[in-house]
């Protein structure tokens, strides 16, 4: 399916999101029947029919189904339109396969941002032209004019975008797979299957997180392994990242802390080969990804992170692990899974909890049964207010949810904006009181 090829079709934009958008205009421009569905209200900006409201997709009927990620497949509603003859899509699925040059994509519970990330900038730094787009947050298929068959496109690719493509990348990474968007996904199972769709339609290579049971599990022979065990092509140890043997990138180079990025350091370097000087550069100048174990402010001797990404209890533990010192946690939202990973390990990481959101109550119960003190404060404000009364000289504050953030916030973008202004608030009083 090609854009060209819609013209005349009826088709069906549900969810009219950031990645839709460009899509709508391309379909217009196509001269496709569209017709918009989105639960909300009618989106700004697009003089069409739209459906909203809570049946919104009561008689849904067309040709062609485009699905926003956040929209449910399952849904009975589009369940009975393919079986009337839709072909069911996506936004990410159509630039695929319009997409006139390789393709690299990243998926993984953890890890696929900056893995996506440090590709692009590896790819860049050995002289190739680099598009780098998808679930990072910048949709590509408005661009597909300005892509050239030369030219190296880095996708980052959830498992919402993920569970109904027919379309692999030309390489396909996954970083490691745990339990996350059970919220979402009907089982661990559709979760996996649909993480695996991302080699399983014509990936010529596919990288996979050796360390990590369930990518072992895949049972890809053929598949590059990353990681620190026996059978890993990409190795990670003696303190060094080597592939064939030979020393890519040393780890004292990294500049972004924690052992999770030096796994996706070794994932990266799997997936695009990159030159040990282009391995190097990249580790010496990146500082990692905004809202991602990002150092906000230090204050009165007082550190303060945001890693907003970390919604789920497995990415929160492993930010943890990263600090020399027990650090004050901020956490809480909406859950997803349980917290036992994270209680587990709480005593040894954790000085004390300020929790918010909708999970405040489990999150607290199991925190203080694994001994670490939890006090409920309500919102991100409420609990940088405390933490600045608690926090002395050598502590570190640091905002890692364990949760989505879809209680109180639109995503966790917005939600890390909220406590980096929190602190600056912390920094413009401490700047007035030591004057």
């Amino acid at each position: 399916m090609t854009v060209s090829s819609l013209g005349g079709k009826r088709v069906a934009v549900v969810g009219v999101g950031v990645s839709n958008r460009p899509l709508v205009r391309l379909l217009l421009n196509a001269g496709a029947d569209v017709t918009l569905y989105d639960k909300k209200g009618a989106p700004a900006g697009f003089d069409l029919p739209a459906r909203t409201g809570a049946d919104y997709l009561s008689g849904l009927s067309a040709d062609v189904i485009f699905r926003s990620p956040g929209v449910k497949p399952f849904e009975p509603d589009i369940i009975r339109a393919v079986e009337g003859g839709a072909v069911l899509t996506s936004e990410i699925e159509l630039f695929i396969e319009s997409c006139p040059c390789g393709i690299i994509g990243v998926t993984g519970s953890d890890g696929k941002t900056t893995t996506t990330t440090i590709i692009g900038r590896m790819l860049a730094a050995a002289g190739r032209t680099v598009h780098v787009g998808g679930n990072i947050g910048t949709p590509l298929l408005d661009r597909l004019d300005d892509i050239s068959p030369e030219d190296i496109v880095v996708l980052e690719l959830s498992s919402f975008q993920l569970m109904t493509v027919k379309k692999s990348p030309d390489t396909a990474v996954i970083t490691n797979i745990s339990p996350n968007h059970l919220d979402w996904h009907r089982s661990m199972e559709e979760y996996i299957e649909a993480k695996s769709n991302i080699f399983r339609h014509g990936a010529k290579r596919v990288v996979l997180n050796g360390d990590n049971g369930i990518c072992r599990g895949l049972g890809l022979e053929n598949a590059v392994y990353f990681g620190r065990g026996d059978g890993c092509d990409v190795r990670i140890g003696g303190g060094a990242v080597t592939y064939g043997g030979e020393v890519i990138l040393e780890t004292r180079d990294i500049l972004i802390p924690g052992e999770h990025n030096v796994e996706n350091y070794a994932a990266a370097i799997a997936a695009c080969l990159p030159s040990p000087e282009d391995a190097k550069s990249v580790a010496e100048s990146f500082g990692g990804v905004e809202h991602r174990l990002e150092l906000v402010a230090e204050i009165g001797g007082v550190k303060y992170y945001n890693d907003s990404i970390a919604s789920s209890p497995t990415r929160t533990a492993a930010g943890l692990r990263i600090f020399e010192k027990k650090v004050i946690l901020i956490a809480g939202g909406r859950p997803k899974v349980g917290f036992g990973e994270l209680a587990a390990s709480a005593k040894e990481h954790i000085k004390a909890a300020l929790l918010v959101g909708e999970a405040a109550a489990e999150l607290g119960a199991a925190l203080r049964e694994a001994g670490v003190e939890a006090v409920d404060c309500g919102d991100i404000p409420a609990a940088v207010r405390a933490a600045r009364g608690m926090a002395g000289p050598g502590d570190v504050v640091l905002l890692s949810p364990a949760c989505t953030s879809f209680d109180q916030f639109e995503n966790f973008e917005e939600r890390g904006r909220v406590f980096r202004d929190c602190v600056a608030k912390l920094e413009i009083i401490n700047k007035k009181w030591c004057c």
